[in-house]
């Protein structure tokens, strides 16, 4: 089992960068591929991004490729996402999610284990 809290969190304007960490208990964090989701009230949860155990692998929604970017340090049993170019439809609760599994995992369901969430809100 890994335990996951999700920081960094904030308000920042568009246009602004702000980098979300995951931090995992456990001494297995390498046996787990990562994923960030985030959900607005009244929607469902969304996949964001998704990181293999090794960091090779990296899968991105369609809406943030090539402005979010997703990294782990396994040394520190730490998961990044890098927010940048930040737009006011981005703003969410954003979670972070563990998942054993490989390949493209980008449903809830895949993920057993989930962090709390960090608030982001972009004004425009």
């Amino acid at each position: 089992q890994v335990q996951l809290v999700e920081s960094g969190g904030g308000l920042v304007q568009a246009g602004g960068s702000l980098r979300l960490s995951c931090a995992a208990s456990g001494r297995s964090f390498s046996m787990y591929a990562m994923g960030w989701f985030r959900q607005t009230p009244g929607k469902e949860r969304e996949f964001v991004a998704r990181i293999s155990q090794s960091g090779s692998s990296t899968y991105y929604a369609d809406s943030v490729k090539g402005r979010f970017t997703i990294s782990r340090d396994n040394a520190k049993n730490t998961v990044y996402l890098q927010m940048n170019s930040l737009k006011p439809e981005d703003t969410a609760v954003y979670y972070c999610a563990a998942d054993r599994g490989v390949g493209r995992h980008t449903g809830q369901l895949d993920y057993p284990y989930w962090g709390q969430g960090t608030q982001v809100t972009v004004s425009s």
